[in-house]
Parts: C-alpha cells; structure tokens; sequence
C-alpha cells in the first residue's frame, strides 16, 4: 500500500517550504502578491505541478520566477507556443515554468515548475488584481483561498487535472501574510475570522496595516472584512494609461470604473410580488455531508441547507408556485412540474425536505438544469431559480452556457456552500442568469444571506438598462464591461470604460446615466466623476477592466459561427497588450541553465494543496501507480498523457474506476466528498436546538401559528399556562400566531433578516381575521412572555 497525493519517491509529500502574501487594497480593488518557495530534495530532476485557486473575478498579471541569484519574469504568450517553449526548454536541460489557466475553470491555475535539478531551489512570484466583493452590511470582502475543493466531473467528460489534494490534514508549508488598505473614505474597522495582529492606523484612518497572527495555520480560508465609513457612496476611479503604449490602445488610454449604488423609489421597495415560479435545486453529493468549518458546533453543509430550505418554504408568498430538484450523480424533483403554494404542497415539502442526506454521489448539475429549462414557464409567475451547491463540478463553463443560453426565462441566484466552493460557477451562474450570489464560509449562518436574496427575488425586474456617457469635446468613451443587465436595489454594479481623445482641463467631468425601467416606472441614476487621473494607481484598473472585456469576448467566442477565429485573435492579443491570463494564454519563464540535456526518467510530482475534511475512524490508504512518467525524448502530447484522475475528498487515486470500488480485495474507500458515499452517520447529530427554526417549521402556509406543545415549548411556558391565559374571545389560532409575533420581536431582533417574511405573512394573516381586542392580546403576549413589544412594532 502505498499512501495517495503528491508524494516523492520515499512517501515523502514534495517540499513547498514557504508562501509569502502581501496584499495592497485601493478602495474597491485589491492587488495580491504570492512568492511560493521550493526546494527539491530528491536525487533526481524534478518536475512539480502546483494547482491553485484564484477569485474569478481577479486578473492574473505577472509571474517571475528566481532561481539562485538569477530572476526571469514571464511574458504572457499564446498557450498552445508557450506549452511548446516549455516542453523544449526541459527536455535541453534548462529551468522553465509555465503557468495556465485550467480548462475547466477560470478560477483554477496549474503552475508547472520544469527541471529542477537535486538540491536546487526556486521562488516563484505570481501577482492578481480583484474586485472586492460587497457584503450584505456593506463590508468589502477578501478572501485568500487556502481549499480547492475536488472537482467532480461527470462520467464520459474529457475534464483534466482541476485540483490535487493530500491525505495529510496539516499543510507542510508555512504562510505569510499582510495587508495594507487605503480608502479615500476612512477605514472604520478591519475583522477577520482568523486571529490578526493589532491595526496599525494613520492619523486620519485612510490607510491601515495588518498581519496574520505569528504561527497561522494555512487550514482555513484567510478572510478580511474591510469596512469604510460612507461606503454606500458612488464612485469613480480614473487610472492613466502606459505614457509608453500608443494613444487609442487599451494600455495606452485612460480607463475608468465605476461603483454604482442603485437606489429604487420606496414605493416600489416597500411592494414585494406575490407572484412567482419559485424553483429549489439542492446539492446532495456526498461532500455535502462536509461540516461548514473545523469549529465547535459545526453543522454539515447539508444540515444547513435543509434549515435553509425549510425557511424559504415558510417565506413564500401564498398563490405562487414551487418545486424542489435534488442532484448528485443523477436528480429527482419533488412534484413533476412547478405546483401552487398552498398548505398540502408545503407540508408535503418540508416532509421531504427534512429527509434529505448527502446520499446522491457526484455533482452533476447540468441534467437538472436542463429540466428545469425544458419545463414551460407560468404565465404571470416570472422563474426564480435557486442553486444550493458546495460548488465541486468540473464542468463549469458547460454550466454557465446552459445559464446563459436561457437567461431570457429565469433569474438565478445561487450560493456557494463551505470553503472552496468555486467562484466561477457561483458567481457566473448568478452573472449569467441575472440573479445574485452567495458565499457562506466557516461559521457563517446561511439563512440571513439567502433571505436577501429572496427579498432580490421578491424585487420587480429592472428591465430596458440603458447607459448614456457625457465626456468633454474632443474624447468619447468605449464601454470595457458586459452591458448591464441587472441591477438590484442598493447592490454595487461596477462599470470599466476606456476614455479616448485628449483631456483639455484639469478639472473637467464626465457623467454617467442610467435609466431603467422598474415597475412600469422609469428610474434614473446619475453620477459625475472627475476625469483627473489617481495618483499611484498602478495598473489594476487597466487590467480589470481588461479582464472583463476578455471574459466577455470569450463567452461570444463560445457561440459557434464565422467570428469565433477572430473573437480568439483578438482575446489573444488582448491578453498579450495588457499583460493579463486568459483561456487562450499562459505565462512562460524560462531560466537558462546548463543546457545539458536531462539523462533519465524525470520525476513529476503534484504539489499539495490544503483540504477541508472530516476526521475519518481509519486511515485512508490505496494502491497507486508510480508517478514517473516523463522521459525527456517522449513527444509533447505524451508528455502530458497523465492518467485520469478520480478525485476524493480525502484521497487522489489515478485510476479509472468509481471512488468506492475496493483495491486488491483489502479494503473499500470511505470518504466524505462528493464522489463517495455519504459517512453522516458516523458523526454525532448536533445537539444544539434553534428555536428559532423550530419555531418557523412551525408556521402553516397561510402565516398563522398553531396551539400545541411543540409551539409552547419554543416559549418555554408549559402549555396550559399559555392556554390557560388566552383572552376571552379570541381564537386559539390567533393567540399562537400573536405570541410567535411577539417572541420573535422580543427574543430575535439581531435575527429579524431571517424571519421578516414570515412575520409579514402572519401579520396579514392576523389583519384578515378582523381580532376585535387586539390592543388586549398584545399586552396579554407581553405579559406572558416577559416583553415589552409595542402593538405598532408589530406591523399590527
């Protein structure tokens, strides 16, 4: 038996020795510097391959690598001349390194280091550009991924090498950190789930300084929450082009970017629709059956999506529709087809719904998606599609196509569950069928985000958005971004524009307006920005912007038709101007050495990368082939013929075969991610009750409460206390729902995001029944519980 992962030739995992991350925030956009160390210790000349993740909105910009004294930075070429450059360049004797985008995934890099000779060391730099995502409290989000979750790719697909993992729970490198962060607004706080080093402020609190406490473990995500004051506010940034890149050129213009704060009439706002088509899509591979974080008190990822669920169920609005799909290796829907919301249809779904296990195998999202589709829409019932996915599939850019190839029907709001839930398909589901995403990470409640995104759903759609420039005579505007095509009441939607022809003054202003409808109505925002370029910006507006003008010239590319050569050319030759990845391109170094040809078989060997996972009851072992494949005269696409991998949560076998299939007659595999089988009942349930979910799984379809034990005992009173106490006249029905009211008020303001729709729906409910003393029952609830909650609070 040999133990799976990257490992040498004496069972040893391939020494990474250190990463070492500064991290440089402007406002809204953040640049990360990574400087990964090597060494090889083997006998032999090495050949590692490192696979990364990356944010997918982030532009990777500049990869060197030094090797001794000797520094070689990369240029970026096309990917099919670099691999060729690389492959000569190892098999003559010299040190290459070529880094790639995946095939799979924009968010997904493989770094393949070429011919390091025995003893030999190396430190390779590569440099990212992002966008910081908004949170629901306006905070601004950074997060350095320390999983790359599995990849499961469905049988029959011709998917490669996505993520490489180690059965080894610590991570044999250690990890650097630091951040600076400056804002023209002041910086009010910085949070981390992972301990900090104390801020370091300026005097007026626009810049800042943190560290990674000394001796972190890179075993979790590194997340910053950036909060600046006046956040909310429209901005612009104006970043000057290369003073050496030719005038009209991408690189040789300045280029703008807008943060826009879309603020809708509070008419509209306060009216949520009734109406809709409401249509659940739950993950129940087997990595749902991973805990949310290492943490005390962790849930399983699909425990919390079941409470999720159960809460969406309680929120809808009575007279829409609904159905509910499950996926793994293949799905099944609750009802045939969407049905009306009424009492039978939700019972019978919180039934099922509270039955589910990650019991499905692997994450094939795309059959269930196509049913979804082929279903005729409900005239009057606009779709809402909501995906619930650990994000561990392969085939993204197959999944966004099918989004965006019927877009016109649905909206889709998806959420990424657990760390290194891919970015690429969580945001570009969202992006693609003009919905919103969510990440819920570590000790992250997820029924708080997922409410906001039923509020977005419960939102008429902004339709007909249209963008009119204003600049000075003598410049124009060319539009760098996809056209807006949704917009969602006070989210940012960021907007990149080259700015061509000369600027006559300094204090000149450009104006953006848009206008959309919304409701019947027609809504218009405004904003001027000044045209005068930042001081130290860099490049990474340039490369932003870049990247989004890319990302949206390869999605037309994936349409097939006459232009799909041109649209690569100029993908390519964009890639190149401004010095950023794409599809179509790989960074290339190439370190000249000895030029000695390589004598002997090479050695190829994966670097680890870090996994979450369960503690298993036995130590996970399988046979595995050698992995010393790469002979210096084999031709280049055998070089790269490596054997298909299954992957596993806690395992990388290099065979084709199912994960659970036993090896040798010795043992079977277990495992707890997405192609195996589900393992939850080797854990302890979580003991810890939420009244507060107990207390909305009980909530009937109509809004109102039922009398009963089970309510009685979320109020902690003994049931004919509370009886016992009813006033005279009034229902019993109604004196279950007016004491939920005022429970909820009274115990749960902090969690009032999780039940506003509920409430809502029993405050109507209540309205309807036309209570005589309702002034009475109010005083007598508070009485009884032990609260002070005005009747107005209420909403009654």
């Amino acid at each position: 038996m040999v133990n799976c992962g990257l490992l040498t030739v004496k069972n040893e995992p391939v020494p990474l020795k250190s990463i070492e991350v500064e991290l440089q925030v402007q406002g809204h956009v953040a640049t990360v510097s990574s400087t990964l160390q090597y060494t090889n210790e083997e006998q032999s000349p090495l050949e590692a391959l490192f696979v990364f993740p990356l944010p997918a909105e982030s532009a990777l910009c500049h990869f060197s690598a030094k090797i001794g004294d000797q520094e070689t930075v990369a240029k970026v070429q096309e990917k099919e001349k670099a691999k060729d450059e690389y492959d000569d360049a190892i098999a003559s004797g010299q040190q290459a390194f070529l880094l790639e985008e995946s095939d799979e995934s924009e968010d997904v890099f493989k770094l393949s280091v070429g011919s390091l000779p025995p003893g030999q060391s190396a430190a390779v730099t590569f440099i990212y550009v992002t966008e910081l995502s908004v949170q629901a409290d306006h905070s601004l989000r950074f997060c350095l991924p320390a999983v790359l979750n599995p990849r499961y790719s469905p049988p029959g697909t011709q998917a490669g090498v996505v993520s490489e993992i180690t059965t080894s729970a610590s991570i044999p490198y250690s990890l650097s950190f630091t951040a600076t962060v400056s804002s023209p607004n002041p910086i009010a706080k910085i949070e981390s789930k992972c301990a900090l080093e104390p801020l370091v402020f300026n005097t007026d609190r626009t810049n800042a300084k943190v560290s990674l406490s000394a001796g972190h473990k890179f075993d979790r995500d590194v997340e910053l929450y950036l909060y600046y004051e006046n956040a909310h506010q429209p901005t612009a940034i104006v970043e000057a082009g290369v003073p050496t890149a030719k005038p009209g050129t991408l690189m040789g213009d300045p280029v703008v970017m807008l943060s826009l704060y879309p603020e809708f009439p509070e008419a509209i706002m306060s009216s949520m629709s009734t109406c809709g088509e409401f249509v659940f899509v739950m993950d129940r591979s087997g990595s749902m059956g991973c805990a949310m974080h290492n943490g005390p008190g962790a849930k399983m990822r699909i425990e919390s999506a079941r409470d999720t669920l159960v809460l969406l169920l309680k929120s809808l609005p009575m007279g829409c529709y609904f159905n509910i799909y499950s996926f793994g290796s293949h799905y099944k829907s609750l009802f045939p087809k969407s049905v009306e919301y009424t009492e039978e249809t939700m019972d019978q779904a919180v039934k099922r719904v509270k039955e589910m296990q990650s019991d499905m195998g692997g994450t094939e999202i795309l059959e269930p998606l196509r049913n979804i589709y082929s279903q005729q829409c409900i005239p009057n019932h606009p779709r809402q599609v909501f995906i619930f996915t650990d994000g561990e599939v392969g085939n993204t850019k197959d999944v966004l196509q099918l989004v965006r190839n019927n877009a016109d029907h649905h909206r889709c709001f998806s959420f990424g569950i657990g760390e290194g839930a891919s970015t690429a398909l969580i945001k570009g589901m969202a992006q693609e069928g003009r919905g919103h995403n969510q990440f819920i990470t570590g000790s992250d409640r997820m029924q708080p985000k997922v409410m906001q995104s039923l509020r977005y759903a419960l939102q008429p759609a902004v339709i007909d958005i249209t963008e009119v420039w204003s600049v000075p005579a003598g410049m124009s505007t060319t539009h760098l971004s996809p056209p807006l095509n949704v917009l969602f009441h006070g989210q940012r939607a960021l907007i990149y524009a080259q700015l061509k022809g000369e600027n006559q003054t300094p204090d000149s202003q450009g104006t953006i307006t848009v206008k959309y409808q919304l409701a019947g109505q027609e809504v218009t925002n405004t904003l001027n920005y000044s045209l005068k370029p930042a001081e130290n910006s860099g490049l990474s507006i340039h490369r932003l912007a870049a990247r989004s003008l890319i990302r949206s010239l390869e999605r037309q590319e994936q349409t097939e038709g006459a232009e799909k050569e041109a649209l690569k050319a100029r993908v390519v030759e964009l890639s190149v101007e401004a010095g950023v990845s794409c599809s179509h391109t790989a960074f290339i170094a190439v370190h000249k050495g000895s030029g000695e040809a390589v004598e002997g078989p090479m050695l190829k060997r994966r670097v680890p990368t870090a996994m979450r996972f369960r503690s298993m009851p036995m130590a996970m072992a399988c046979a595995a082939p050698p992995m010393a494949r790469v002979l210096r005269s084999a031709p280049r696409k055998a070089l790269r013929a490596a054997p298909r991998m299954a992957s596993c949560g806690v395992t990388q076998m290099y065979f084709d075969v199912p994960p659970q299939r036993s090896f040798g007659g010795h043992m079977s595999l277990v495992s707890s991610c997405n192609d195996c089988e589900d393992i939850s009942d080797m854990l302890p349930p979580d003991v810890v009750e939420d009244h507060l979910l107990e207390l909305i799984s009980l909530q009937k379809a109509s809004g109102c409460w039922e009398m009963g034990n089970a309510l009685v005992k979320v109020f902690g009173k003994p049931e004919d206390e509370v009886v016992k106490q009813t006033p005279a006249q009034v229902d019993k029905g109604v004196w279950a729902t007016i004491l939920a009211l005022i429970w909820l008020h009274g115990f749960k303001m902090d969690d009032q995001a999780e039940w506003q729709f509920v409430a809502m729906k029993a405050v109507t409910w209540i309205q309807n029944q036309k209570v005589a003393n309702l002034s009475e029952c109010v005083q007598a609830g508070n009485s009884l519980l032990g609260c002070q909650v005005k009747e107005e609070a209420l909403g009654l």
